[in-house]
């Protein structure tokens, strides 16, 4: 995934373009012939100066990503992934090497991560981290290669391979086209070889494995067995994989430069019209955190006595609330910038101490809900969905800081890269700690500790939690393994669906079999006081 950073979008159009191998004109916008390119329209301000041709190497790559997503992910997701996701990045490599693209740190630093993202199937079988790491992944792998800097830049990057499914393909036939017509005497010795190659392989391949058991079961695990009713799943898949690689490959070849979209400022409004509802919000927040000052002074053990309420009614009814009004802050903040006073230096003043303070003053609502999880997982124990919101509540906090200290810069120009890199590293470590084991760890300490556990809360984690759950004592060890073993039995996966954690699994489960034999009867859970009450 290497590529090119957007140049500030101060750079003049005449400038000679990024995207051109060195000693070659510029050329001109990328459009197709006969259609004038409007400088008015937005959409068009972003048009690439110039678009390398696709290259046999770049189709190939790509054509070998979708046979890989076709091979490899129709049995699950795993090592797979891992695999298809980096042949995805040689392709838009190979693109970006043809167009005479340059290395940026920062090109490097959005590719590393997602790289990082996609090792994530690699280690954990626990389903919505991989989603988040595959998406993200996408997400950054584009970035790196827009290379965007303003907000424009940065959050249109990010869904970019999304525009570009069909355009790669168009880009793909064209230059393959190129290329056929010029260069057709080598062409086909390397599909006639491939043929050869394949034939070969074919008909060794059955000869060992009918000589020797080891290498049939070797071939076996390698070649995947395609039942009939998996053809159009494996087709589907085929044809992602190679839209994604090429649709990655196209923004390589010469990539929309968002940085260029002008966003008009909104009207500016009266001191008054826009200072005093920010100032009349500043004054709620701030009681908000004189009342919190006073519950942590006081206890919390007097709190729920006034109020009546246990720890976790008290923690649940208002993390929800304090939630909301976290993310409603940003949206405030951004409109409230939007339509800022800026013509004198005392308005940016103004400006900047209003919204800096209601940053601050969100800070202490990020801290009141932190502290009512915690307080809420103290009693009742962790689940996926409570760590989840904790993640995005502490990363929600860290945005709120890069405001505060974007506020007290002179150039703020930092700020939209800075935001989506405590994003991406929220996510990379989100995804690599391992949720689920994270949940397991935290409920197996807890009953370690007070012989307390809601098995309902660790019943339905992935094989990721066997580790933690395989410390508890019967039936308790019995009533939470058994659906992670059940699945693990009666869906057995080849090697490259699987990931290192569903291996540790399997070696635990074998070592130490459960009770009742794996039969899922329930009469474990039934014996440690959990009741199928529909709630699991």
């Amino acid at each position: 995934m290497s590529g090119l950073s957007t140049p500030a979008p101060t750079d003049p159009p005449t400038a000679p373009g990024p995207y051109r191998a060195p000693g070659k004109p510029a050329p001109g916008p990328y459009r197709a012939p006969g259609k004038p390119v409007s400088r008015d329209s937005w959409w068009r301000s972003g048009d690439p100066q110039g678009k390398a041709p696709a290259t046999p190497r770049t189709v190939l790559a790509a054509l070998l990503t979708g046979l890989l997503t076709a091979w490899l992910l129709g049995d699950g997701i795993g090592v797979g992934l891992t695999v298809c996701g980096v042949t995805a990045a040689v392709a838009a490599g190979l693109a970006a090497r043809a167009a005479g693209r340059r290395l940026r740190v920062w090109t490097v630093l959005w590719s590393v991560l997602a790289l990082a993202l996609l090792a994530v199937p690699a280690l954990w079988e626990a389903g919505w981290p991989v989603v988040l790491s595959t998406v993200g992944a996408l997400g950054l792998a584009s970035l790196a290669l827009h290379g965007g800097r303003r907000w424009p830049g940065v959050l249109l990057s990010l869904p970019g391979p999304l525009w570009h499914l069909g355009s790669g393909v168009l880009w793909a036939v064209e230059g393959m086209a190129e290329h056929t017509a010029r260069g057709r005497g080598r062409i086909v010795p390397v599909l006639r070889a491939l043929a050869v190659a394949a034939v070969l392989l074919l008909v060794f391949g059955w000869l060992f494995a009918g000589a020797d058991a080891a290498m049939a079961d070797v071939l076996t695990g390698l070649v995947p067995s395609i039942a009939v009713d998996q053809l159009p799943l494996r087709a589907f898949l085929l044809v992602l994989g190679t839209l994604t690689a090429l649709g990655l490959a196209h923004i390589a070849a010469g990539p929309r430069r968002w940085d260029r979209t002008v966003v008009r400022p909104g009207r500016a409004r009266g001191r008054l019209e826009w200072a005093l509802p920010l100032t009349a919000l500043n004054l709620m927040f701030g009681a908000f955190a004189v009342i919190q000052a006073v519950v942590v002074l006081g206890g919390a053990d007097a709190v729920l006595r006034d109020t009546g309420m246990s720890r976790s009614e008290y923690a649940r009814q208002g993390f929800w609330q304090l939630s909301v009004i976290t993310v409603l802050t940003l949206v405030v903040v951004a409109v409230a910038k939007r339509w800022a006073p800026r013509a004198t230096s005392a308005d940016r003043r103004l400006t900047r101490i209003l919204l800096g303070a209601l940053c601050v003053l969100a800070l202490v609502v990020v801290a009141s809900a932190l502290g009512r999880m915690w307080f809420y997982v103290d009693a009742s124990g962790l689940t996926r969905l409570r760590l989840w919101v904790l993640v995005v509540e502490i990363w929600l906090g860290v945005v709120f800081a890069l405001l505060i200290a974007a506020g007290l810069t002179r150039s703020a120009g930092w700020l939209p890269r800075a935001v989506v890199l405590s994003g991406a590293l929220t996510a990379v470590a989100y995804g690599l700690m391992g949720p689920d084991a994270i949940v397991a760890e935290q409920n197996v300490a807890r009953f370690e500790r007070s012989h307390q556990i809601d098995l309902r809360n660790v019943r339905t984690l992935s094989a990721d939690a066997v580790p933690a759950l395989d410390r508890l004592p019967e039936p308790q060890r019995t009533c939470a393994l058994e659906l992670i073993r059940t699945d693990l039995v009666d869906h057995p996966v080849p090697w490259y669906a699987s990931s290192r954690s569903a291996a540790r699994a399997r070696e635990l489960l074998a070592a130490g079999p459960l009770s009742d034999g794996g039969r899922g009867s329930g009469k474990a859970c039934a014996q440690a006081g959990l009741r199928f009450d529909g709630l699991l």
